[in-house]
């Protein structure tokens, strides 16, 4: 059924929403896509409930095609299950949480593992019911703190997820691999371009991980690349260590007064007076000499604060993002925690770290940080921090630093952690060159469960063996709201959306340009005769709209192929534009509809 303008549930606007920041949501607002109905929250219209369902059959053929089953799951669901995998209390402030008129409690589900798993234990007992991937495309809810950028950041939105149940890990290599090709047809099929990137699992947990994500200045998540290839998210970027070095001949390490030099700068300053080097000594005292020592505060889902010290070389800024994703594995508890810097109340009850002058003892004998350190903290050093490797750091005492302090002969550590920024030109860890950084969205995420929500939720079955086993699970995202958004951002121009012909609301765009009545009767025929041939049509029959008001809304709007009839019906032509390129050209009227419909199958 053609697609009349002067009926459809649209209104255009000529002016940006207020509240949008980027171009996706201006332009979705302006085109009449989508409208605010509270912050992070939209209704959606015709035109981009058009759009959402193109991304949606594509993701559902692509998911059929390696034999995953849909099912769909209520949004609102009990507390119970989220008891079972402690993550009722790990997600925090982050997910919406309300009782019913029993004062039983439920939460509106930020993603659904635990009722996926407890589904497939329902009704599966046995290794010959394996493999199994199931999926659904459901809404979320996720307590965002500062929802932005309109689709991109939202409080409610609609996603694609994915859950795979094998006997053993082979298995799951199996249905990983098979979901990682569905995610690169689904996403050359939008025509979104993304970078798969190794990434870390979180909250969630797990072992292997990748994200696909959308290169744009605008995206939330940094990301490295090498041209040999390698391509990671930030927070997985491991660090290409230097070796060992031998200490047996190093001097032994002393204390100097450096009054007044709590900071790195002060401090390289005061140790190029005091204590100057030779060019064979390592020339002038840098940064990269210095052990910084950061104090940082982690909120454990229980509610408790632990501090924990992280040693990097003084050159280096902390990346609390990186500490976030890399931190779990030196915690006594799994989940989402809080991170930030020490305040004083947390210095003032840990005497031992004096501000400033922080360091990690002047012995293995009597360390201040450390497994064995008199202050019981938790201290963590980056990769670069080798054993044998020497350092000017703080001596725990106002206004004094040690120098010479050997790794491993005067300090040791309770673990190595990926905590320092990255920076462009790190070397890759693959040893394929030089890192690049850029921006993107995080369009999906793939993960190797692995047992923990099965072990959690008892999921087992019998094994061919008839022994029981813990079955092993996959989880596998896609933002589907999210895809309409980065579509909209990697796919417009001043004048407006320009969309894939993929998931465009229509194949052609027909405007009747003046107020003959042979012109609206042309317009009307033409659109009748694409439809027929199997085209979507949209058809601008406004009668007593301007020429600039129609064209401007076909351009805002973002159909791939407009099709004006207007005075050029006088000569028997209409002029036919590819919105993308911005060319037009005249063609006879009675060749149109064989020119509409071969564009949109070459496309």
């Amino acid at each position: 059924m053609v697609v009349r303008l002067s009926q459809l549930f649209l209104r255009t606007l000529r002016e940006d929403p207020v509240d949008a920041e980027v171009a996706s949501h201006k332009l979705l607002v302006r085109a009449g896509y989508i409208r605010r109905a509270a912050p992070g929250i939209y209704t959606w219209l015709p035109l981009g409930l058009s759009v959402l369902r193109k991304v949606e059959r594509i993701i559902r053929e692509e998911m059929t095609a390696i034999g995953a089953q849909e099912v769909h799951f209520p949004a609102l669901l009990p507390k119970e299950p989220y008891e079972a995998t402690n993550r009722w209390t790990e997600y925090g402030d982050g997910i919406f949480r309300l009782k019913d008129r029993k004062q039983a409690d439920y939460l509106l589900a930020p993603t659904h593992e635990e009722v996926f798993t407890l589904l497939v234990k329902d009704l599966y007992s046995s290794y010959k019911d394996l493999p199994l991937s199931i999926y659904q495309i459901q809404n979320k809810y996720r307590d965002e703190a500062r929802p932005r950028a309109g689709l991109l950041r939202g409080r409610e939105f609609i996603m694609k997820d994915s859950y795979s149940f094998d006997v053993d890990d082979a298995g799951l290599d199996a249905s990983y691999a098979a979901h990682r090709a569905a995610y690169l047809k689904i996403f050359e099929r939008l025509g979104l371009e993304v970078i798969p990137v190794t990434a870390t699992a979180g909250a969630m947990g797990g072992s292997k991980s990748e994200e696909f994500l959308h290169p744009t200045e605008i995206g939330e998540d940094t990301f490295v690349r090498s041209a040999g290839g390698y391509a990671a998210n930030v927070e997985a970027v491991t660090t290409v260590a230097p070796e060992a070095i031998d200490f047996s001949n190093a001097p032994a390490a002393r204390v100097l007064d450096t009054p007044d030099t709590p900071t790195i700068e002060t401090l390289v300053a005061a140790s190029n007076e005091l204590a100057p080097r030779s060019e064979a000594e390592g020339g002038e005292w840098t940064a990269a000499d210095t052990l910084k020592n950061v104090v940082l505060a982690v909120t454990l889902p229980t509610g408790e604060r632990q501090i924990v010290v992280i040693g990097v070389p003084g050159d280096r800024a902390v990346d609390l993002k990186r500490v976030e994703a890399n931190i779990g594995a030196f915690l006594p508890v799994a989940g989402e925690i809080g991170l930030e810097a020490a305040n004083e109340e947390d210095l003032k009850k840990n005497p031992a770290l004096v501000k400033g002058y922080i360091g990690p003892g002047l012995s293995l004998d009597e360390p201040v940080l450390g497994l064995e350190g008199s202050s019981k903290l938790l201290f963590l050093v980056d990769p670069r921090i080798v054993s044998g490797s020497s350092w000017v750091t703080g001596a725990n005492l106002d206004g004094k630093h040690v120098f010479g302090l050997v790794a491993g002969r005067d300090f040791g550590w309770d673990g190595v952690i990926e905590a320092t920024e990255v920076r462009e030109g790190d070397l890759a860890p693959d040893g394929s060159g030089p890192l690049e950084l850029a921006r993107g969205i995080e369009m999906g995420h793939i993960f190797q469960l692995g047992r923990k929500y099965a072990e959690a939720l008892d999921l087992k079955v019998l094994d061919q063996n008839g022994k029981q086993v813990v079955v092993t699970m996959g989880s596998y995202g896609v933002g589907v709201t999210r895809a309409v958004a980065a579509l909209a951002e990697s796919n417009n121009d001043d004048r407006g959306l320009i969309w894939p012909r993929s998931v465009a609301p229509a194949d052609v765009h027909v405007v009747a340009v003046g107020r003959g009545e042979e012109i609206f009767a042309a317009a009307e025929k033409l659109s009748a005769e694409l439809e027929a041939a199997g085209l979507e049509v949209i058809y601008d029959d406004r009668p007593k709209v301007s020429p600039g008001v129609k064209f401007g809304d076909a351009e805002l709007l973002g159909v791939p192929t407009i099709l004006a009839v207007g005075k050029g019906l006088a000569n028997g032509v209409v002029e036919i534009k590819d919105r993308r390129s911005g060319e037009a050209e005249d063609v006879a009227v009675e060749k149109a509809v064989d020119y509409v419909v071969n564009a949109v199958r070459q496309k």
